[in-house]
């Protein structure tokens, strides 16, 4: 991860349930072990999250550096009654969606990879729309086709509509701290949501009858 030294302070204990932000202003008087602690209890999610817009880890690794070296350059101009996490996804969603307009015409990462980055055999997007209690020889014939499909409905989705999807179905944010991230107002993120998902159920409905059809 970036060189996480700052001038010299006079650090105190830090305490594991202190807040983000307080530890973002303990860092900025100078504790290093603070930022450590925003680490650890951060760098997980914010790479899932950057994996999920990219689909590459090995750029996912780059983005996660990336974030959290802005983090720390960006470390004095950070207030307090900010929210730390709002602040970072922001970073984080800022870089992931200039890696993507970069990378739009490049070959696209498959969508079987696990969800979850830390888990080998953890489940897919493509498991999220699948019925599990069809038989499997049936169940493989629609998800092969079920996997362009769904490939196809996302990549439909405008970028502000899969960024907002992205943020709520996987992270689970609020649709406040979503709209503070992306910089528009809460209504209008909610109506992204929404289009969103209008669009995928549209594109994605035959698969889903097939597959309740199933004995």
């Amino acid at each position: 991860m970036p060189h996480l030294a700052r001038p010299a302070g006079t650090p105190g204990t830090v305490e594991r349930d202190e807040s983000d932000e307080a530890l973002m202003v303990r860092y900025q008087r100078g504790d290093v072990r603070a930022f450590e602690l925003l680490l650890t209890r951060h760098r997980k999610p914010v790479f899932n999250f950057i994996l999920r817009f990219v689909r590459d880890p090995a750029q996912a690794e780059d983005l996660l550096q990336e974030t959290f070296l802005r983090v720390i350059k960006g470390v004095d101009a950070y207030e307090k009654q900010a929210k730390f996490t709002t602040w970072l996804y922001t970073i984080a969603r800022n870089l992931c969606v200039d890696a993507s307009r970069r990378a739009k015409h490049r070959r696209a990462a498959s969508l079987d990879a696990p969800m979850d980055a830390s888990e080998k055999d953890g489940a897919t997007l493509l498991d999220v729309v699948s019925d599990k209690n069809a038989p499997a020889v049936d169940r493989q014939v629609i998800g092969n086709e079920l996997h362009g499909k769904l490939y196809d409905a996302i990549s439909k989705l405008s970028e502000e509509q899969r960024e907002v999807f992205l943020m709520r179905e996987f992270l689970d944010m609020p649709f406040k701290d979503i709209a503070e991230v992306v910089g528009c107002p809460e209504n209008t993120v909610k109506s992204r949501m929404r289009y969103a998902l209008e669009k995928l159920k549209l594109e994605l409905e035959e698969y889903a009858d097939m597959a309740k059809a199933l004995p």
